[in-house]
């Protein structure tokens, strides 16, 4: 069954637009959690604009101590155990970023390119540009146990590289998808097809599939059927509808399209 993360990174986003604490991105945390969300993602971006590094730690030690309640064995555990809800970091390879997740291990660390100036992640990684910073980094973190995706473009070059370099998953970029849909149903038909023969050479190779970047509840009904999708992660437009309908009901919503409830 493909898996929601919730990126709350908008909701750090309103906070840092007033200062101070509100609203509170772990109890946005724990709404979605409450909501039956089974993942979290952040992406605490080097000019700390939304998600802090302070953020990243409380979250950490929120869905740590969510596990443990009520268990003095779990308390004990250096690794924070999570459960069900996994815990995914995403953003560039730079040194602050990996030794933040080096030390908090999440469940996943997301590895995406990033420009400087850029509003938000706008391409997949290059291959002949990235191999070499990813290659050392991917096997640290995987020996601490965090599994690794890639963020790529859905063609087959960017597939078979993300398998040369170690990756565990790849993280398709869903834009073009979403501009495509939103402009037709037949366009976004036409696009899904180009995401699905990656996912499938990705499966092939043994790379699992996550997903992510402008998806919504209607580009959603078509490409919830992507063949092997594990993971989607959704911020912008979840934490959008949750302004009407609340953040519980927004993230239900979301749940009850991707799984086709």
């Amino acid at each position: 069954m493909t898996q929601l993360s919730v990126n709350v990174n908008k909701v750090a986003t309103l906070r840092n637009a007033r200062g101070g604490a509100e609203p509170s991105v772990v109890a946005a945390v724990r709404t979605c959690v409450e909501a039956g969300a089974p993942g979290i993602t952040v992406h605490p971006r080097a000019d700390a604009r939304h998600i802090t590094p302070q953020d990243v730690d409380d979250i950490a030690a929120f869905l740590a101590h969510r596990q443990a309640q009520g268990d003095p064995e779990l308390r004990r555990q250096v690794v924070p155990l999570r459960g069900h809800v996994e815990f995914n970091i995403e953003g560039d390879p730079r040194p602050a970023l990996i030794d933040m997740v080096l030390r908090v291990r999440p469940d996943q660390c997301t590895l995406v390119p990033v420009t400087p100036g850029e509003i938000t992640s706008h391409a997949g990684w290059q291959a002949d540009a990235a191999g070499a910073r990813l290659a050392d980094v991917i096997p640290r973190l995987q020996a601490a146990g965090i599994r690794v995706s890639v963020f790529i473009d859905p063609d087959e070059e960017a597939v078979r590289w993300a398998r040369q370099i170690g990756a565990d998953r790849v993280e398709l970029y869903t834009e073009p998808f979403a501009k495509a849909f939103a402009r037709s149903r037949a366009e976004g038909e036409r696009s899904f097809a180009t995401y699905a023969a990656a996912a499938e050479l990705a499966h092939g190779l043994g790379l699992a599939v996550n997903a992510g970047h402008d998806l919504d509840l209607d580009n959603l009904t078509l490409f919830r059927r992507l063949p092997h999708l594990a993971e989607v992660s959704i911020g912008h437009a979840l934490i959008s509808r949750a302004l009407w309908v609340g953040l519980d009901r927004a993230v239900k919503d979301y749940l009850q399209v991707i799984c086709d409830l």
